[in-house]
């Protein structure tokens, strides 16, 4: 009989059966029933999940486990108890990444080979990495909204004191955020965590990027994914132009005459939560000459508009997306007539009476193309352009079908991307593309 023990501690519980080792905030005790004793390049397909893994030093397998995908990565031991903890970290910190579950060590075949230990994530729901985005949209206006996304990111990683050490945009997940992406950190293996970042650590990650960037554009391009007259060079040096903008919009200090105090410093909180930043406080002080007002604010987090959001509606949406709904139930309320309608109330209204409908209409089988908020955006998106076309109005009836029927059922399933069935093409099929797989 196996012999199992239980160790708690105040951060994780560590399951032990046998040799088999699992650090684990929470035990889900289905993943024993998985062949642990079996190297992870030979687990049987009927245990896999068919989605892109993109581009990776490590053997990474996705699995479907108590109704959860999960990715599994084979990695030394001691990386893997590195990059666990770093990934609660962030997590705890609420910076967008993926979601640590486990780690299993002690794995060894039953002839007793050792295997090296796996780590466990869960996967990000209608995430992809940048190689499958390529696959179907071979555009430099894609690989400037992936740096735009990934420079963000680096941004917000920097300002909780996270160094990554290998930045890049296969270690980066992305989802569709309305008509811009959302970049999720998914490699932690050589991320540290500091109380304040030096600036020669922040330009470390920042040309660590540019140049790993750079590489990645030259291979698509290589492989007929990136447009041969765009040069990699060019479109990767945005990395560093990008975060520098962000930066110093974020953290620096400015100098504003003191007779136009009140706009511009109005003015500066209003850019910081345009770029979805929230100002916890102003640092002020007067120059020496008395007339003039230095500000420096201290932002909290990126997530002004996803929060607004959350507290009116109860949804968990991106950051583009929770400003392109916020902006959506503004003009409901002035085309209707409910200027004088509480937010909260006309929130709630519109979530029942506008947005929901639009959801529900969408027929069970394409249900699963794209997360409701991102559905939703791409309607009012088609909606506009029906009306630009038309010179007039365009009822919701009308461009919904047109949407249901015109555009959506050409959207890849993002929810899960499954191998297609026989008699389903796919252009990011394992055939196709088997290095995405």
């Amino acid at each position: 009989m196996p012999r199992r023990g239980y160790t708690h501690g105040a951060r994780n519980a560590t399951m032990v059966l046998m040799a088999l080792d699992i650090t684990a905030a929470a035990v889900d005790p289905a993943l024993l029933d998985l062949p642990w004793d079996v190297p992870l390049e030979e687990w049987p397909s009927n245990l896999l999940a068919a989605l892109p893994r993109g581009i990776s030093r490590h053997i990474v397998r996705f699995v479907n486990l108590s109704g959860r995908v999960l990715a599994v990565k084979e990695i030394g031991p001691t990386v893997a108890h590195h990059e666990y903890d770093r990934l609660r970290d962030l997590k705890r910190l609420d910076a967008p990444s993926v979601q640590p579950v486990a780690v299993i060590t002690g794995r060894e075949t039953p002839e007793g080979e050792e295997l090296n230990a796996a780590l466990i994530t869960e996967h990000l729901q209608f995430s992809l990495p940048y190689r499958a985005l390529f696959s179907l949209s071979m555009r430099e206006d894609t690989a400037t909204r992936l740096i735009d996304a990934l420079a963000l990111l680096l941004v917000r990683l920097h300002l909780l004191g996270f160094y990554w050490g290998d930045v890049s945009l296969s270690n980066t997940l992305f989802r569709r955020d309305a008509g811009e992406f959302a970049a999720y950190l998914v490699d932690a293996e050589t991320g540290e965590l500091h109380p304040k970042l030096t600036d020669g650590q922040r330009e470390y990650d920042v040309d660590l990027a540019r140049t790993n960037i750079i590489g990645e554009l030259m291979d698509l391009q290589a492989g007929g994914f990136f447009p041969e007259d765009s040069d990699p060079i060019d479109v990767g040096d945005r990395i560093r132009t990008q975060y520098d903008l962000l930066w110093t919009e974020v953290t620096a200090e400015e100098s504003i005459p003191n007779d136009q105090r009140q706009y511009l410093v109005s003015e500066r909180i209003r850019r910081l939560n345009d770029l979805g930043f929230d100002v916890a406080e102003l640092r002020m002080s007067t120059d020496s000459s008395g007339e003039r007002l230095v500000i420096q604010p201290k932002v909290v987090d990126a997530g002004h508009h996803n929060r607004k959001f959350m507290r009116l509606t109860g949804m968990d949406v991106g950051e583009h997306q929770a400003a392109r709904l916020l902006a959506d139930i503004d003009v409901w309320r002035a085309t209707n007539g409910f200027q004088d309608l509480p937010l909260e109330q006309a929130a709630h209204d519109w979530l029942t009476d506008v947005f929901a409908p639009v959801v529900r209409a969408i027929p069970r089988e394409l249900a699963g193309k794209l997360e409701p908020a991102q559905l939703y955006h791409e309607y009012l998106e088609h909606r506009w352009y029906m009306a630009q076309q038309a010179g007039h109005d365009v009822s919701r009836d009308d461009a919904l079908a047109s949407y249901v029927e015109t555009i959506l059922p050409s959207k890849r399933d993002e929810a899960v991307l499954i191998e297609p069935g026989p008699g389903r093409a796919s252009m990011l099929s394992a055939e196709m593309h088997p290095d995405l797989w």
